[in-house]
C-alpha cells in the first residue's frame, strides 16, 4: 500500500506507449483501434463487478488493473490521433467531480444521499444542456432536447431500460406504486402467452417478450433493485444448483444429466433447492 501512485501510472502509461510503438510494439496492440478494444473494456467492467459479487479483494485488485489498463489503451490511442492523452482525461474527471459535489467543495448544502442523486442528475442535465446550446440562447434544433437523449446505446439493455425509465420519471412519466407496474407485468405476460396461443410470428414474439422484460426491469426499479445484479444473482443460483444436479447425478453411476429425464432432473432439482 506504500506504492508510489505517481510512479506507478508514468511506468503504466510507458508500457502502454511502448506496446504501441510502430516500429518495435505488439503487434497486437499496434493493430487495435477504439472499436476493437471498446469490447474488452465492457468485459473488465464486468469482471470488476463480479469480484465484487464474490467479496475476493485480491481479485478485486487485479480486475481493477485490469479496467484501469482499458482507460489507459484508449487514452493512448487518442494521444496518437492528437486528440486528448491521459492527463485530459484525468483532468476532466477532476473537474467533473468538484463540479458535481457543490456540497463538498462549495457552499452548497445537501441533506442525505436521496437529495444528492437528485442533484447529481441535475447537475448531468444542465451539462447536457450546456454542449448543446440549450439556454444559451441558441435554437434548440442546434442540440439535444429529449428527456432521454444522452443515454448510451452500447449498454446492456438491462442497464438502459432502468437508465431509460429514469429519464421519463423526471419529467413524471412514472407509476408512483411498485404495485402497479405489478400489474403491468401481469397484462403484459397475458399479451405474450395470447402470442404464442395464435401461433404468432418470431417478430411478433420477441416483440411482446421485450415489452415483458421492460416492465420487468421497471418492477426492480420501484422496488429500488438492480435488474442486472437480480440476474447475475438468478445465474449464479441457477448454475450452483445446476451443479449439484450434476454432482447427484454423477454420485449415482457416473450418469449425466442427458441420461435423465425431465421427471428426474426436476426432482433432483428440488433436492438441490432443499440443500441450500
Amino acid at each position: 500500500m506504500g506504492t508510489d501512485t505517481g510512479a506507478g501510472m508514468k511506468e503504466l502509461l510507458e508500457i502502454m506507449a511502448r506496446l504501441r510503438d510502430q516500429e518495435d510494439g505488439c503487434p497486437w496492440d499496434i493493430e487495435q483501434n477504439f472499436a476493437t478494444i471498446a469490447p474488452y473494456t465492457i468485459e473488465e467492467a464486468y469482471e470488476v463487478a463480479d469480484a465484487v459479487d464474490r467479496g475476493d479483494l485480491d481479485a478485486l485488485k487485479d480486475e481493477l488493473g485490469d479496467l484501469l489498463l482499458q482507460v489507459v489503451y484508449h487514452a493512448q490511442m487518442a494521444r496518437e490521433q492528437g486528440a486528448f492523452g491521459f492527463s485530459e482525461v484525468v483532468r476532466a474527471i477532476c473537474d467533473k467531480m468538484i463540479r458535481r459535489h457543490p456540497h463538498v467543495f462549495g457552499d452548497e448544502s445537501v441533506t442525505d444521499a436521496a437529495a444528492q442523486t437528485v442533484r447529481w442528475e441535475q447537475h448531468k442535465a444542465a451539462e447536457r444542456d450546456n454542449a448543446t446550446g440549450i439556454g444559451n440562447g441558441e435554437s434548440e434544433a442546434a442540440g439535444v432536447t429529449g428527456a432521454l437523449d444522452g443515454v448510451p446505446i452500447g449498454l446492456p439493455a438491462l442497464t438502459r431500460a432502468v437508465k431509460l425509465q429514469k429519464r421519463a420519471a423526471r419529467v413524471g412519466f412514472d407509476w408512483p406504486e411498485a404495485s402497479q407496474a405489478l400489474a403491468k407485468l401481469d397484462e403484459e405476460r397475458a399479451e405474450l402467452a395470447h402470442e404464442m396461443a395464435t401461433g404468432a410470428e418470431a417478430d411478433r414474439l420477441e416483440d411482446e417478450m421485450g415489452d415483458l422484460l421492460f416492465v420487468c426491469v421497471n418492477v426492480a426499479r420501484k422496488l429500488h433493485l438492480d435488474p442486472e445484479k437480480a440476474l447475475r444473482r438468478a445465474n449464479n443460483k441457477f448454475e450452483r444448483r445446476f451443479r449439484r444436479v450434476e454432482a447427484m447425478l454423477a454420485e449415482d453411476g457416473g450418469r449425466n444429466p442427458s441420461e435423465a429425464d425431465l421427471d428426474e432432473l426436476e426432482k433432483l432439482w428440488g433436492l438441490a433447492k432443499a440443500h441450500e
